[in-house]
């Protein structure tokens, strides 16, 4: 996300729709990226997992692989460019990402 707005003057993309979801799968195929992080972040909020936006937007669709998200730690998103899957993963890892403006 910080690499986003230093770099780029952006955010890691919010996914709104399976449009929107699709699209982006079809993207990252195009330029070999695989697993890219988006802007979609699982933690705990007042007792309760919860996933939001990095940029703030209304959570209104979702897009899990089956057993995600994982309610152990908090973790950031990926976008599978296989199946178009979302899967948990620690934030700390390093990955390709999408950004939007």
């Amino acid at each position: 996300q910080r690499y986003c707005q230093d770099v780029y003057r952006g955010q890691l993309v919010s996914v709104h729709s399976a449009a929107r979801n699709q699209e982006l799968q079809k993207l990252a195929q195009t330029y070999n990226i695989i697993s890219p992080w988006i802007g979609a972040v699982t933690s705990r909020r007042a007792g309760r997992w919860e996933s939001y936006w990095e940029d703030s937007s209304p959570w209104n669709y979702a897009n899990w692989a089956p057993t995600n998200p994982v309610h152990i730690v908090t973790t950031c998103t990926t976008l599978s460019t296989r199946n178009g899957l979302w899967r948990s993963r620690f934030c700390f890892q390093l990955r390709p990402f999408i950004c939007q403006y």
